[in-house]
């Protein structure tokens, strides 16, 4: 049996919280917390065209300093 790969900072346990946290999360939590990440004033959500993307990214990798 193969061992999993998990990313770096990552382990079963972890995992296994993260998977506990939403599938024991009521459909309002879940809603609450969806809703929590639109509030944030750091960060945006836009449509992008799909052709734009490449480009988007590597603004983004550029302004990280990636």
């Amino acid at each position: 049996m193969r061992q999993p790969k998990y990313p770096a900072g990552r382990d079963e346990e972890r995992v296994r919280r993260v998977l506990e946290h939403y599938e024991t999360q009521s459909d309002e939590e879940a809603l609450a917390e969806d809703e929590a990440a639109y509030e944030t004033t750091t960060h945006t959500t836009m449509d992008v065209p799909v052709e734009l993307v490449p480009a988007v990214r590597e603004m983004i990798a550029k302004r990280r300093g990636g």
